[in-house]
């Protein structure tokens, strides 16, 4: 089986996460500079067996999309145009941050490291996989 990888798509950061190749742990897997994601992207994609990319799908409470995903679409169209089998698939990322936030101070993360935005990403990032495991679980 391929792994599964997830990106939280952001204006200076894109946090990272992917499941083992047994799909079955969501991990985070690093942050990237946004500037660098092109590349980072085409890095790992060519040299990891990756059935499927999700993409945080960014909305407001009014379900509209939010600022970044003007953004977003050209990434999108750069992996589809690099990597034309790749299955891409989008899923909602409100709240992640509050979230990811919420579970590091369960986790016990200290109150400085909680102020790492690259952390918060990376951990935002996870949650977006996990959220798209558990709506596609009954589908494998």
């Amino acid at each position: 089986m391929s792994k599964l990888l997830a990106i939280d798509y952001g204006t200076k950061r894109c946090g990272i996460a992917a499941t083992d190749s047994l799909q079955m742990i969501a991990s985070g897997l690093t942050t990237v500079e946004t500037k660098n994601i092109h590349e980072f992207m085409v890095d790992y994609l060519s040299n990891e067996d990756v059935e499927c990319l999700i993409v945080g799908d960014p909305r407001r409470l009014n379900n509209e999309p939010s600022a970044v995903e003007k953004s977003i679409i050209p990434f999108i169209n750069f992996i589809k145009k690099r990597f034309p089998r790749l299955k891409i698939e989008r899923e909602d990322e409100r709240f992640t941050s509050k979230m990811a936030m919420e579970t590091m101070i369960q986790g016990g993360v200290k109150k400085m490291k909680r102020r790492d935005k690259a952390l918060v990403d990376k951990v935002s990032a996870t949650l977006i996989l996990q959220s798209y495991m558990e709506r596609t679980q009954s589908e494998r």
